[in-house]
């Protein structure tokens, strides 16, 4: 590789399918090394030799954010032109209302959707506080985080907490010379494995279940591909962490 191609490090949550797969690999180019966190390896990605995969469940995180600062620390921050993170798991709880829900779901759902993006933006930001080049923190959120949905609460209030936690790290990253750029951004509806979740639901416990079912019909979930492009041009952005929480379709 050319010694003057700038270098760019990226850690990216929920790597293995869906937006975060694509996402991946619309990353893995010259210049860019990518630590990808997924329960699973995906093949696809194995051969790219500047990706390296991290097989972890971010229902416990806490060992996750310790390895990622560990190894951060090893490295000399001097040597990248920018480096980020891009909070992208999450996961639904059973659509349910929240009297008939069980407890290790709803703990489950919160744990990877808002504790997993707060422990790991804590290692990040700890361990490239000195770095010289841009630091960036890309949570990605959802319409829901600022819109209630019933039988959905634990993901509703993941996304919500994702969203206010990034607020409160915008203010303080701000008062530091080289404070770090964070944005919860919303990627819009995107044809998931989460839809086919949503569509599948039982519309008795589930009283959205026919919107989505309209949704998918009616062409109007973005591929993953497509979302995958949006959110890293948004990324990519010169203004990108002025708003603290955005939704890419504005």
């Amino acid at each position: 590789m050319p010694n003057d191609v700038p270098q760019h490090l990226t850690v990216l949550t929920g790597a293995s399918r869906g937006m975060g797969l694509a996402m991946a690999q619309q990353l893995a180019q010259a210049g860019h090394h990518l630590v990808c966190i997924a329960r699973q390896a995906n093949a696809v990605l194995a051969s790219h030799a500047a990706v390296a995969q991290w097989q972890h469940d971010l229902i416990d995180a806490a060992p996750v954010a310790a390895r990622l600062g560990a190894w951060l620390q090893q490295h000399d921050g001097a040597q990248w032109a920018s480096v980020t993170l891009i909070n992208n798991a999450g996961t639904l709880a059973q659509l349910t209302p929240l009297q008939d829900a069980e407890s290790a779901d709803l703990a489950q759902a919160l744990r990877v959707g808002l504790e997993a993006p707060m422990l790991l933006t804590a290692a990040f930001l700890g361990a490239t506080r000195v770095w010289p080049g841009r630091r960036r923190v890309l949570n990605i959120s959802s319409g829901l985080g600022q819109r209630a949905m019933a039988s959905s609460a634990a993901y509703c209030a993941a996304k919500a907490g994702l969203d206010h936690f990034t607020r409160c790290v915008v203010l303080e990253e701000a008062r530091l010379p080289n404070g770090a750029k964070l944005c919860s951004l919303a990627p819009g509806v995107i044809d998931t494995d989460m839809q086919a979740q949503l569509r599948g639901a039982d519309a008795h416990s589930f009283a959205d279940q026919a919107s989505f079912e309209r949704l998918h019909s009616q062409g109007q979930l973005t591929s993953p591909q497509d979302a995958a492009a949006r959110v890293l041009a948004y990324l990519d952005r010169p203004d990108f962490g002025s708003q603290p929480v955005a939704d890419v379709r504005t």
